[in-house]
């Protein structure tokens, strides 16, 4: 199907306005003569104008209907008051770009710069290039001489590029810009770490110049997947991407589900396979596919996502047809990629492959200044979600602050672990407000979580009496459990390599079995989360 084209531009207050009203046909108007150019029909105008101009807009439409019936026209009033002030002009027109609603599966847009003041053309041009507009640049003028009177009416047009690199007066404009991606990349938290705000920066600035694979790496819950999400939106925001995000755990999948899950599968492929499934790295087309923990995924599954990756095509399982997918690819994990590489537990070339930008989120206890903007960052998300509003008591957030930066709080679960621990106290705070009781409440939870006490009331298991080596093993050991969402799963992942030797192999009785000798259970260390 053909796209509509869309031509995007701003009325020519002399221009458009040559000729008088009975001779004006026969003189050429830019804003008409677009509109009648036979190789390349105009579908839409939108039309940009100042108020006062709107006798003049409405008789350029007029006659754009009248010469070319096929052109919708859609008339903008847009105030600039100074159209030579370079800040007032972009602000003016980024607004628009911003608020206009891109089609761009369905239509294709062309930016007319020949009208306007020359402020006008540049803006037109930088907010082209920095993708604010998803068109091209589109540029008429008067027909050679001695041509025919409807040639002339119409002028000549042609698609360019403009070099405008020596205007340099928009230098600060463009780094407020590039702020505000950076801000939208932190969700507008107003991070303190000076590590973690340079590596903001780098990832903004490769989000929105690259396609190349992005990788990741950090302890679970420093904020791989929300930030693998705002990327996608910061990309989508600049009309980069127009497919979804899509996103899949890899620590969730085992086997054919992995196969089937990712890259799809056809009727009766396996056992079960009743009907044909799509998979994931279809349903990414043209969007972004993240992949958290990608380290989980088998070595087979790794070697078809290498060709996915490289070429765009890959073969659904059980099938003898490629098919083809143009996906982003965006990876997280919280392994050692490099000693996962080493053991042989994941494919070099892979590696390599999605090696080329990589990420090391800290964890929070690594950004401890970074706390208190995150403390309220929840805080307003807790509220706003639960529509009501949650403020802390001065003493309360002074107390729960002072402990929350201590050296004493671990923050094991990082960021997700904060999140969790936030939504906690907002949810029992009595007429919105978190008390110092609730604070001190929550502190001993936290205390007695981090020391390994599974639920309050129980007896509690004192490190001290334990090994060095059984303590760091039992941390373990503890940590998987609460990160995997079954017994059968956390004993899969601590037995890995063990279970293979065995013919019938009980991973979920053997962690059971671990879990008693101190007292523990799967249930307990999941009700005390």
């Amino acid at each position: 199907m053909m796209k509509r084209r869309v031509v995007i531009g701003v009325l020519g207050t002399v221009l458009d306005k040559r000729g008088k009203r009975q001779n004006r046909f026969r003189k050429w108007r830019p804003t008409v003569g677009l509109c009648q150019q036979p190789d390349l029909p105009v579908d839409r105008l939108e039309l940009l104008h100042q108020p006062r101009d709107e006798g003049l807009a409405q008789q350029t439409a007029d006659d754009i209907t009248q010469l070319s019936p096929q052109t919708q026209v859609r008339k903008h009033a847009v105030m600039i008051k100074n159209p030579w002030d370079f800040e007032e002009v972009y602000a003016a027109f980024l607004d628009f770009a911003t608020h206009y609603p891109f089609d761009t599966e369905n239509e294709e847009y062309l930016v007319h710069i020949t009208t306007g003041t020359h402020v006008a053309q540049i803006c037109w041009f930088l907010l082209t290039e920095a993708r604010y507009l998803p068109a091209s640049l589109l540029q008429t003028g008067p027909a050679a001489k001695g041509a025919s009177d409807e040639a002339i009416a119409a002028g000549v047009c042609s698609v360019i590029d403009l070099d405008l690199s020596r205007y340099a007066t928009l230098t600060s404009r463009f780094q407020r810009e590039q702020q505000q991606s950076v801000s939208f990349l932190k969700s507008g938290i107003d991070t303190r770490n000076a590590t973690f705000n340079r590596l903001i920066d780098q990832i903004e600035r490769v989000a929105l110049r690259s396609t190349a694979p992005i990788l990741l790496t950090g302890p679970t819950g420093a904020g791989k997947s929300f930030l693998a999400k705002r990327i996608f939106q910061l990309r989508q925001s600049r009309h980069l991407v127009q497919g979804r995000l899509v996103a899949v755990n890899c620590a969730t999948l085992r086997g054919d589900n992995a196969m089937s899950t990712l890259f799809g599968h056809v009727k009766g492929a396996f056992t079960g396979a009743q009907q044909a499934r799509t998979g994931l790295l279809r349903e990414a087309d043209g969007g972004v596919l993240f992949l958290d923990e990608i380290a989980e995924l088998g070595l087979d599954e790794q070697a078809m996502l290498l060709k996915a990756v490289e070429e765009k095509t890959f073969f659904p399982f059980g099938s003898d047809k490629e098919v083809h997918s143009d996906f982003q690819l965006i990876a997280g994990t919280h392994r050692n990629m490099q000693q996962w590489v080493e053991e042989g537990r994941f494919r070099e070339d892979l590696f390599a492959r999605i090696n080329m930008w990589t990420f090391a989120l800290p964890g929070l206890a690594e950004r401890r200044e970074d706390i208190a903007p995150n403390i309220e960052y929840e805080l307003q998300r807790f509220s706003a979600e639960q529509q009501t509003q949650i403020r802390f008591d001065k003493g309360a957030r002074e107390r729960y602050l002072s402990f929350a930066c201590s050296p004493h709080a671990a923050w094991r679960g990082n960021f997700r672990e904060l999140s969790t621990s936030i939504a906690r106290m907002a949810t029992l705070a009595e007429q919105g407000r978190i008390t110092d009781a609730l604070v001190d409440e929550e502190i001993q939870r936290l205390e007695h979580h981090w020391r390994g006490v599974p639920v309050s009331g129980s007896s509690a298991l004192d490190f001290s009496t334990l090994d060095l080596f059984d303590q760091r093993q039992l941390e373990t050991v503890i940590e998987v459990c609460r990160r995997c969402q079954t017994l059968s799963e956390a004993g899969r992942e601590l037995f890995a390599v063990s279970r293979q030797k065995k013919a019938n192999p009980n991973d979920a009785d053997r962690l059971r079995k671990y879990l008693a000798r101190f007292g523990l259970s799967w249930e307990s260390l999941h009700s005390a989360t």
